[in-house]
């Protein structure tokens, strides 16, 4: 069945096809409010800022250009991915939240809730920071990261600054309630599509922007970069849907009469089981010291403010932020398999289901060999990672096209969203089929 065939099919399905439309409805009301701007902002002035800042550019690509209108939805879902990230962290240390793991639904319900409070205290502390960090901008504070003339943000009152941050805060709120809705109608992920809508809206200007500047003496580049960017889309769906299969074969068991088991699967071990969480962890380390060190840049102490415009110069400098950037990533992406990835609790069950890997003993040594593999593949996953995500900054300096912000990065989030929300529109069709039956 080729492609047209496939959409046809979905549209004569009434419900599948309401729940698709209904998908759409939510993006469009997503793009709405990214352009729903927080009063008090010099917007032309914030393009500029945005403009000369990497790490803050990255982060306003996956907002979709929210941040750099300062919209109601600025924060995008950052807020609540950090918090969700935080309990599958303390998940590890505190005994409770790793029994509410094991309830199974339930217990997940319990979890997704208590990470809801924590986004709102941490959205108020991110939308803090990020009006005061445009504040000092405006006011020459900012060392390396080029201050804007005539400023960004005006001097607000306690009640405009109150109302500024519970707007924003509100707008978090309201984004990930829109992903849990379309999460609801099994269409895919509803953050990752909401991510992935703010990525390929800021397609289009990105574009405009190129043509706008083009220079017939960097066609070459601009050529070198289409190339790049096709082979990047080839990799990351090679490196998203590779995996180790591991041999599993069950011991045959006699119930009664009846003899059950006797077969042989095998255990999927994907090579990148992180997917981006690494990179979003790496982005937010990477933009907390530049962020800190907006506060201390006009410290009556001459020492410490020059500490401070020294750390955001440092943070500046191509060749350290990429290197440092390629590190963080391939330690968290070991790091957050750690987290997610557990041969001893794989052992147990496989043990508890009469299951064995062929030539390996059952129990401790199972894990072991587990941990072993998953090592042995997490290395390609990991560097893969690390290459996609400093990818943007090399293609920009080999070709010059700094207006291309579009790189391995946003290329891993949608090619990911688009594989997910593929197999699960697939997973519908055939369970109708099945009906059908």
């Amino acid at each position: 069945m080729n492609i047209w065939q496939k959409i046809v099919q979905i549209w004569q399905i009434r419900d599948l096809r309401k729940k698709i439309l209904f998908v759409f409805g939510i993006l469009i009301v997503f793009r709405l409010a990214a352009h729903i701007p927080v009063p008090g902002v010099d917007v032309s002035n914030l393009k500029n800022f945005f403009n000369s800042n990497q790490v803050l550019g990255l982060l306003n690509v996956f907002s979709g250009g929210a941040l750099e209108n300062f919209s109601v939805v600025m924060l995008g879902l950052s807020p609540y991915i950090t918090a969700t990230i935080i309990f599958q962290l303390l998940a590890m240390i505190i005994p409770k939240l790793a029994e509410l793991q094991k309830e199974g639904e339930r217990g997940q319900q319990k979890i997704n809730q208590y990470s809801r409070i924590l986004t709102v205290p941490l959205a108020i502390l991110q939308a803090y920071g990020t009006i005061t960090v445009l504040r000092r901008s405006g006011q020459g504070a900012t060392g390396g990261l080029s201050s804007v003339p005539g400023g960004i943000i005006g001097d607000l009152s306690p009640f405009q600054l109150a109302t500024a941050i519970v707007a924003i805060v509100a707008g978090s709120m309201f984004l990930m309630w829109l992903g849990e809705l379309i999460s609801e109608k099994q269409i895919g992920n509803g953050i990752s599509l909401l991510i992935f809508a703010g990525i390929v809206a800021g397609v289009p200007s990105a574009v405009q922007k190129t043509l706008a500047v083009f220079d017939p003496t960097k066609l070459a580049g601009l050529l070198a970069f289409v190339v790049v960017g096709v082979i990047t889309i080839a990799g990351v769906v090679f490196i998203t849907e590779g995996q180790r299969n591991i041999p599993v074969a069950y011991a045959r068991q006699i119930r009664g009469r009846r003899m059950y088991g006797g077969t042989s699967t095998h255990l999927p071990m994907r090579v990148n089981q992180a997917g981006v969480i690494p990179i979003i962890f790496a982005i937010s380390l990477l933009l907390l010291p530049s962020v800190v060190a907006q506060f201390f840049a006009q410290s009556k102490s001459a020492a410490l403010a020059n500490f401070a415009h020294g750390v955001v110069n440092l943070f500046n400098n191509q060749i350290f932020y990429g290197g440092f950037y390629f590190l963080l990533v391939v330690v968290f992406t070991y790091f957050y398999t750690a987290v997610i990835f557990h041969p001893d609790q794989i052992s147990e069950n496989l043990q508890k289901q009469g299951g064995f890997i062929p030539g390996i003993r059952p129990g401790m040594q199972t894990a072991v060999y587990l941990n072993k593999v998953s090592n042995r593949i997490l290395l390609t996953g990991a560097l893969f990672l690390g290459v996609i995500a400093i990818l943007p900054f090399v293609m920009q300096a080999a070709t010059g096209l700094s207006t291309l912000v579009v790189g391995g990065t946003s290329l891993l989030i949608v090619v990911s969203v688009v594989i997910e929300t593929v197999k699960q529109i697939n997973a519908q069709l055939q369970m109708r089929d099945y009906e059908g039956f």
